[in-house]
């Protein structure tokens, strides 16, 4: 595998592992209670890693279809 592919551990652990330490209610985030947001705002940076894994992985490069 290579090492492109490993950024996708990133998100897999900022939404379950970082939601253990985002359990709180009280401070929020774009008026969501912080846990909320703190998960939309890993669904867009998982976004923004899977476009750049994409662009980056020579499988998806054109003409080699």
């Amino acid at each position: 595998m290579s090492l492109i592919k490993w950024l996708a551990l990133i998100p897999f652990i900022g939404l379950l592992g970082g939601t253990y330490f985002a359990n709180k209610v009280t401070p929020y985030l774009f008026g969501m209670p912080f846990l909320l947001g703190y998960c939309v705002i890993w669904v867009v940076i998982t976004t923004v890693i899977m476009v750049v894994i994409y662009k980056l992985d020579p499988k998806n490069r054109e003409g080699d279809a």
